[in-house]
C-alpha cells in the first residue's frame, strides 16, 4: 500500500471512529434526551460531567451492545447499551463510576449492561477506589428474560464482596423498580432527588391490584418516603446537580478503601478552643430538651458537621466532621426528639453508621444523653431487643478509636449500648451533669424504698427526701469514675480540647478480635 492509499485508509478509520463516537454520545437520540430534560433530569453524560473533575473521565466499553435476538431486539442496537461506565477523578482522587442512560431502553438492565458494571467493580476493587452508581432505570430488560435477572445477581454479588473494602455510593436519579433497588440497598450511602427519583419493589398499579391500596409513586417510593419513613435513603436533594455536589462533599470525608486512613486536610481551628457556649447549650435540668447538633458543631473543626440520615430516626444523630483536620464519625442522642430515647429505627441507623466507620478506619465519637429505650407494644412486638442488640454488637465489634462523652443522662440498657467502656471504648468522659444509673432517681427510689415510703406519714415528702439523697449518692458521674468506667469528669468547655488530645493519643491504636469467618449480627 503506497503513501496516498495509506493516508486515505487512515482518514477513513478516523472518520469511522468519529462517527461511532458521535453515535454513542447521543444515547437513545436527541428526542429522548430532550424528553429527559423536560422531566427535570439530566442525561447520563451530563451527570458524569458534573461529578468528575474537568477532563478526567475515561469511558470504557463505549461501543458494547446487547446480544438479544428476540422480540426484534436484533434491530435495536445502541452503543453502550444504556449505561456509561469508566473512571475519573473527584477533587483529584480516583473513583470508578457507572451512569445508567434512561434514553436507551429506559435504562433497563441487560446482560451486557451488567457485565459493564461488574467490570467497573472488579477494577475498583483491584485499585482500591470508590464506586459511584448513578441509577436511572426501569428495571430488568424483559426481552432478555432470565439473562437480565442473572445480571442483577452478578451485580449484587459484586456489591457484597466490595462491602467494607471500598466505599459504594448510589445516586438515585430516576425510577428504580423491582430487583433494581437491591444493588443500591447493598451500598453504603443512597442519595435521592426529590420529585424525580423513586424506589420500590412493586409499583402503585400492582399494589392497587393485590391489596386495593391507592398510592402515588411519590408516596410509595419517593425521596421523602425513603428519607423519613423507610430509612432506605440517606440524603434527599432538590436536583440532579445538587445530589452530585452532595456526593462530592461526602467523598471528601471518606478514605478510598479499607487500608487507608481517612483524608486529612489543612485546618485552622484551635485545638485548645474552649467553647464557652457549651455551658449554656447543655441544660443542667435532666428533662429540658436541646439540639445536640449545636453541641456537635461547637466541638468540631470550623463548626462544620455533615449529617447523614438526617430525616430518619431523628432521636439519634449521625454524621461526619473533622477534628485536627481528620475525619471522625459522630453518634449522638438527640434530646429534642423522643427525649433522645433509643428505638428500633434509631438502633438500626446508629449501628449501620458505626459499622461503616469501623470498616473504613474512621474514629467514632459518641455523645450520650439517653433516658433509655422507648417503651411500648409496637417497639416490643417490632423486635426492639433484636434491633438494640445490633447497636450493641456494632460498638463491641468496632476496633477503631472510640471515645465517649456522657453529656447528661445515661440510663439502663441504653447506657450499655452507647459506647461504654464495657464495649471496648478507649476513653470515656463525662460532664459533671452526667447521670449514670439503672433508671431515674424517682423510679429507682419508688422501687427500692417502696416499703419505707408507704410507712411514712407524708409519703410525698418522704419520697422527695429519698430522691434527693439518691441523686446525691448515685445520680452523678463519680460512682462510675470510682469504678473506672469513666476516665475523667470534664467541664463542657473542655470537650473539644480533650477530644483532640484523645484522638491524637489513639491515632496509632491497634485492636484485635478473635479469629473467625465472621460474626452473626442479630439482623
Amino acid at each position: 500500500m503506497n503513501g496516498p492509499e495509506l493516508d486515505e485508509k487512515l482518514t477513513q478509520q478516523r472518520a469511522e471512529l468519529k462517527r461511532r463516537n458521535a453515535e454513542a454520545l447521543v444515547g437513545g437520540g436527541k428526542a429522548r434526551m430532550e424528553k429527559q430534560h423536560k422531566s427535570g433530569r439530566l442525561t447520563a453524560r451530563e451527570r458524569i460531567e458534573i461529578l468528575v473533575d474537568p477532563g478526567s473521565f475515561v469511558e470504557l466499553d463505549r461501543f458494547r451492545t446487547h446480544r438479544c435476538l428476540n422480540f426484534g431486539m436484533e434491530d435495536k442496537q445502541f452503543p453502550g447499551d444504556g449505561v456509561v461506565t469508566g473512571f475519573g477523578l473527584v477533587e483529584g482522587r480516583q473513583i470508578f463510576l457507572y451512569a445508567q442512560d434512561f434514553t436507551v431502553f429506559g435504562g433497563s438492565l441487560s446482560e451486557t449492561q451488567a457485565e459493564k458494571i461488574c467490570k467497573i467493580y472488579d477494577l475498583a476493587m483491584k485499585t482500591g477506589a470508590p464506586v459511584i452508581g448513578l441509577s436511572d432505570s426501569g428495571g430488568a430488560r424483559i426481552q432478555e428474560g432470565v439473562a437480565s435477572l442473572a445480571g442483577y445477581a452478578d451485580i449484587f454479588c459484586k456489591n457484597t464482596l466490595a462491602s467494607g473494602v471500598i466505599p459504594q455510593i448510589s445516586i438515585m436519579m430516576g425510577p428504580s423498580a423491582g430487583g433494581a433497588v437491591y444493588s443500591p440497598a447493598l451500598t453504603d450511602f443512597i442519595f435521592m432527588v426529590r420529585d424525580t427519583s423513586y424506589m420500590f419493589l412493586t409499583g402503585p398499579d400492582v399494589i392497587k391490584t393485590v391489596t386495593h391500596e391507592d398510592v402515588t409513586m411519590e408516596e410509595l417510593g419517593g425521596a421523602g418516603t425513603h428519607n423519613t419513613k423507610s430509612g432506605v435513603a440517606h440524603f434527599a436533594c432538590d436536583s440532579d446537580a445538587s445530589a452530585i455536589e452532595a456526593v462530592r462533599q461526602l467523598l471528601a470525608y471518606l478514605p478510598s478503601n479499607n487500608t487507608e486512613d481517612p483524608p486529612r486536610v489543612a485546618f485552622h481551628d484551635d485545638v485548645d478552643r474552649r467553647e464557652q457556649r457549651l455551658k449554656a447549650l447543655i441544660p443542667a435540668q435532666p428533662n429540658k430538651p436541646y439540639d445536640v447538633r449545636e453541641v456537635i458543631k461547637c466541638i468540631v473543626d470550623d463548626f462544620h458537621f455533615l449529617e447523614t440520615h438526617a430525616f430518619f430516626a431523628q432521636n439519634i444523630v449521625v454524621g461526619f466532621a473533622r477534628m485536627m483536620g481528620s475525619t471522625i464519625g459522630i453518634v449522638a442522642n438527640q434530646p429534642q426528639v423522643l427525649a433522645g430515647a433509643l428505638d428500633i429505627d434509631a438502633s438500626d441507623k446508629a449501628a449501620r453508621f458505626v459499622r461503616f466507620c469501623d470498616c473504613f478506619n474512621i474514629p467514632i465519637v459518641t455523645l450520650v444523653d439517653v433516658p433509655g429505650f422507648l417503651p411500648g407494644l409496637s417497639q416490643e412486638f417490632g423486635g426492639v431487643i433484636r434491633h438494640g442488640a445490633k447497636l450493641l454488637y456494632a460498638y463491641a465489634e468496632a476496633t477503631v478509636p472510640k471515645i465517649t462523652v456522657i453529656l447528661r443522662k445515661a440510663y439502663g440498657g441504653a447506657y450499655c449500648v452507647m459506647g461504654p467502656k464495657h464495649l471496648r471504648a478507649d476513653l470515656n468522659f463525662a460532664l459533671p451533669t452526667a447521670e449514670i444509673a439503672v433508671m431515674g432517681a424517682t423510679g429507682a427510689v419508688s422501687i427500692i424504698m417502696r416499703e419505707e415510703i408507704n410507712l411514712a406519714r407524708d409519703k410525698k415528702a418522704r419520697l422527695a427526701e429519698l430522691v434527693a439523697d439518691y441523686e446525691k449518692k448515685f445520680q452523678n458521674p463519680y460512682k462510675a469514675a470510682e469504678l473506672g468506667y469513666i476516665d475523667e469528669v470534664i467541664l463542657p468547655e473542655d470537650i473539644r480540647p480533650r477530644l483532640c488530645q484523645a484522638l491524637s493519643a489513639l491515632r496509632n491504636k491497634r485492636d484485635d478480635s478473635p479469629r473467625r469467618k465472621h460474626g452473626n449480627i442479630p439482623l
